[in-house]
Parts: C-alpha cells; sequence; structure tokens
C-alpha cells in the first residue's frame, strides 16, 4: 500500500515528515543558551466561560530585577484560561494589610502581592501573599531566594501555587516544552518555559529534526535527526547534552514515543518491509519486538497514561485512522471514525481525551475526542494544524499551526476558547512536545 499523498504545503510536511521520512544531513550538538534566536512573546486571545477574578499588584521593586514576575504571572493565568485578571496601582506587597471588601466591590474574588528585593550577594528574596477577597483569610504565603538567572522560573512557580490554591489543579508554567524552529535552511531543537522563553538549544542542524518526546522524568528528549542521510532516533540527555543512537535500522528509524515508565519507546521502523510499530528498551538493549503486523503503514504511536494500550496512525482501512493495540500486541482497534484523514494523536494525562487532526476539506484542524464516547470537538478554525500534545494537567493543548508570515505555535484550552500564541521572528516553530512535572 503506498503512503497517503502529500498534503499541499512544503517539502516538510507532516505527511512527509511523519510518513515518508525522507532527509540527510549532519548536525553539530550542543546545549547553549539561545543568543542566536529571537526572543518570543504570548498573545492570548479568547474568553473563556467560567473564570476566577483574581486582582494582581505589581511586585514591590520588581523593576530593578530586569524581570516583570506580575506580568509573567499575570500570562501564565491568563493563559490558562481559569482566571480573568484585574489590575491593581502599585503600592501593595505581601506585609500590606489590605482593604479585602475594597477588592471585592471590584469583582475580585482573590487579591496578589509581592516584593523582590535585592540581597548584598546579588540575588533576590522574593515573595507573595495571597488573600480570599470573599471570605477576607490569607491563604498563602511563599518567600524564596532567587539568583538573577532563576526569575523567570520563580515567577513561574509563583503562577502554579495561585493556580493550585485556587483551582485544586497543579499548574504547568514551571514546565518545559521542547520544538524545531526553522530559520531558512536551519533546524534547532529548543528546550523553552511553556511561554517559549528562558530555553536553551539542545541541538543544531542544517538538516531535519522531528519527533521530540519527553522521557516520563523529563531529563531526556528522544527525537529524530537526519544527520546521517536517513531518519535516526537518538536519546539525548538535556543536563548533560549527551546522547546516544536509539534506532538506527535498515530502511527508516521514526516517531518515538515512551512508555509511561520509562523502560521502553514504541518506534517505528521499515526494517521489514511497510513501516510498523516496534518496542524497543530504553537502553536500547535487546531485538526490537513487533507491536503491529499489517500490509499498511502502522507509525504516530503514543502510550496510554496507564501503559495498557498503545494509540497509533494507520492507513490499513483506506485512509489514515486512529487505532490502538495491547501494550503486548493483538488486534487493533479503530478509534477514530468521523471524517477520513485523521492523523497526529495524543492522550490526555488522565486517558479521558483524544487529541488529534483532522482534515476538513482542504483544511488540518486539531479535534477533541472524549474517548468514553462522543462528539469529536473542532477546537481551532485554522487550516494548517499539526502535532498537538497535552500540558501534564490536561487543561492545555500545544500544537503547531500555520498563519501569515510563517508557521507558529499556539496553546488551547480545552473548550477551544482561550488560545495563546507564542510569536517569533522569521523562523518556522514546529513539532512542539510538553514536557513532564518535576523541574
Amino acid at each position: 500500500m503506498q503512503a497517503p499523498l502529500p498534503r499541499p504545503r512544503d517539502t516538510l510536511s507532516w505527511t512527509r515528515r511523519r510518513w515518508l521520512q525522507a532527509g540527510a544531513g549532519s548536525a553539530a550538538l550542543g546545549l547553549a543558551p539561545p543568543a542566536a534566536w529571537a526572543q518570543l512573546r504570548v498573545e492570548i486571545t479568547g474568553v473563556g466561560a467560567t473564570q476566577i477574578p483574581l486582582a494582581l499588584a505589581p511586585f514591590r521593586d520588581e523593576a530593578a530585577t530586569g524581570v516583570s514576575l506580575s506580568a509573567i504571572i499575570k500570562a501564565n493565568l491568563e493563559r490558562s484560561g481559569a482566571f480573568r485578571i484585574i489590575a491593581v496601582p502599585a503600592g501593595l506587597d505581601e506585609r500590606s494589610t489590605p482593604e479585602l471588601p475594597a477588592f471585592r466591590a471590584q469583582g475580585a474574588d482573590a487579591l496578589v502581592a509581592g516584593s523582590a528585593t535585592r540581597l548584598a550577594d546579588g540575588s533576590f528574596d522574593v515573595r507573595m501573599r495571597l488573600w480570599d477577597a470573599v471570605r477576607g483569610t490569607d491563604l498563602l504565603g511563599q518567600s524564596s531566594v532567587v539568583l538573577p538567572a532563576d526569575l523567570r522560573l520563580a515567577a513561574h512557580r509563583i503562577a502554579d501555587r495561585i493556580h493550585e490554591k485556587l483551582t485544586g489543579e497543579r499548574g504547568v508554567f514551571a514546565t518545559r516544552i521542547a520544538y524545531v524552529l526553522r530559520t531558512g535552511r536551519r533546524f534547532t531543537l529548543h528546550v523553552t518555559d511553556p511561554d517559549g522563553e528562558g530555553g536553551q538549544v539542545a541541538l543544531a542542524s542544517p538538516e531535519p529534526i522531528i519527533s521530540p518526546a519527553w522521557s516520563p522524568d523529563g531529563k531526556s528528549l528522544a527525537y529524530v535527526s537526519f544527520e546521517t542521510q536517513k531518519a535516526v532516533v537518538w536519546v539525548q540527555d538535556i543536563a548533560t547534552g549527551s546522547r546516544r543512537v536509539l534506532a538506527d535500522f535498515r530502511g527508516s528509524n521514526s516517531a518515538p514515543a515512551w512508555s509511561p515508565d520509562g523502560r521502553r519507546l514504541v518506534v517505528t521502523l521499515s526494517r521489514d518491509g511497510p513501516a510498523q510499530l516496534y518496542v524497543i528498551n530504553a537502553d536500547g538493549s535487546g531485538t526490537p519486538q513487533r507491536l503491529t503486523s499489517s500490509s499498511a503503514i502502522d507509525t504516530e504511536a503514543v502510550w496510554s497514561p496507564d501503559g495498557a494500550f498503545v494509540y497509533f496512525v494507520s492507513d490499513r482501512g483506506g485512509g489514515p485512522q486512529i487505532y490502538r493495540v495491547p501494550e503486548g500486541g493483538g488486534a487493533a482497534e479503530r478509534i477514530t471514525f468521523q471524517g477520513d484523514y485523521n492523523i497526529s494523536p495524543a492522550i490526555s494525562p488522565d486517558g479521558r481525551h483524544l487529541a488529534y487532526v483532522t482534515r476538513q476539506g482542504g483544511a488540518f484542524r486539531l479535534m477533541l475526542l472524549e474517548l468514553a464516547g462522543g462528539t469529536p470537538l473542532a477546537l481551532t478554525d485554522t487550516r494548517d494544524d499539526e502535532s498537538p500534545s497535552f500540558a501534564p494537567n490536561g487543561r492545555l493543548i500545544v500544537y503547531a499551526t500555520r498563519q501569515p508570515g510563517g508557521d507558529v505555535l499556539m496553546t488551547t484550552t480545552l473548550d477551544g476558547k482561550i488560545k495563546t500564541r507564542l510569536l517569533s521572528s522569521g523562523a518556522d516553530m514546529r513539532e512542539p512536545a510538553w514536557g513532564p512535572f518535576g523541574r
């Protein structure tokens, strides 16, 4: 059976990247600060149906840090879709005794204020306090000594604590995302904060890099590089930059996906004919075990959170659809039925939802399906969506799409109402993968 026809885009379109796996070249390795690539900024659009109104004051002396802590906290909380931020004039900090009824009268359910004090050694004492404006009580306070290089991370962690305290769910602002940046004919694999800032370059190459996948402990990335004239799966340690080949068999090696326990990966290999799924030990030991056996193309695997199933894309029914197979092999079960072209599966951390990309006419759009039953929900109205990946709390999805000026990364809430665009200058952003908790 032949691979599906490439969609009308550039030579690195999804189908060409994922199905045909064509490319070659060489790479240069290094974990480096992103001095040579454009800083990103966040653009948030949409209004959520239910949001917590939160008053947020500028942190006292934050201007002296060179980092707007309150602006980062604001952007994080708004991006989650769970908060509506009410601006508060400067003058409050964590030591204040605010008139909470006055903030309640402005519509705020809670109030946040804080400070950043420079210490003698050049570090900063960053403090914050959260009040309940409805009950008139003190909810949360914290203080931490932060190096200048870690101020953005400190703001993300404060936003995480606020999110968890007021919603009961962990925030994801101190996690990381990986993605591929294409500038001209140059490809770089980046690891950054979820807002696209504070990152490092994990790999730079004149040849394509695709399919980054995080290990469950967040310490390693698996990805496909074309640096040796073919598609080869590598695993790289994020902290040290050391890396090793995981799969370099005859034919194409692609689409790595970690098991929930981090001990195995599913990869797509064409060593024995058409592309099929194989399970390989994470340390590279042993012989790959074939998971699927069909005359079709089986690829783009992802594990269920409990490790019981592997979801994947196959054209065994005539066109690409999403299936699942028990982790030890067996009969495949078809999952998607609406539409004749469904690809790029991603499973939510709680196992309840499937995100994927469907073709509707000439458009490729991000969809969400409740696996227990239901009608697929279109999350976007764009025309060229790719590569969805869930945040570790399951409340946001990051994906790539094409907009005027090039490829961008977006996040969306699960109802599609709050979207964030990560903007960069003169570069195409692709292949996002959201890392786990635990940073």
